[in-house]
């Protein structure tokens, strides 16, 4: 949908289901100055579209025990196709994300770990697939992201 398609209203719609996904349609409404029928007809526009591909939940993952978060990047040897870079770490439940990018390195990995004994074995299980020719881990200390609780920032 290009961007024109959409306009400042449901561009706030957007940033208010951002913050809270189970946010009422009334509650919406009365935020953009609309109808609840004009919202939820915008809503259900912009998910026939692809705008909205779905609705989430925001998790506490230090509360479930999976508190470090760490960024790896990895480098392949010349002739790995890119969709075998994709699913190097795809089956790992470390792997939040995984992006391929243009250059050096050829992807980075956002991995999720429990301790630093973790961070290492998952280490070693990228470094041992065949095609990764080297890594590089670099460990977060605090994050922020739009959508997110934005006291923080």
């Amino acid at each position: 949908m290009p961007e024109e398609l959409v306009d400042e209203i449901d561009h706030e719609i957007l940033a208010l289901l951002r913050e809270d996904a189970r946010r009422t349609l009334s509650d919406i409404a009365s935020r953009v100055t609309l109808s609840t029928a004009a919202v939820k007809r915008r809503i259900d526009r912009l998910q026939q579209v692809g705008v909205i591909t779905g609705f989430t939940v925001q998790i506490d993952h230090a509360k479930l025990g999976w508190g470090i978060e760490a960024f790896t990047e990895l480098r392949f040897a010349g002739n790995t196709k890119v969709a075998d870079i994709l699913h190097t770490t795809t089956r790992m439940r470390e792997a939040q994300a995984v992006f391929t990018i243009a250059g050096d390195p050829d992807a980075l990995v956002w991995l999720r770990v429990r301790d630093m004994a973790h961070l290492q074995r998952t280490i070693d299980e990228i470094r041992r697939h065949h095609q990764v020719t080297g890594t590089k881990t670099l460990i977060a200390l605090d994050s922020w992201s739009r959508g997110q609780d934005d006291s923080k920032a």
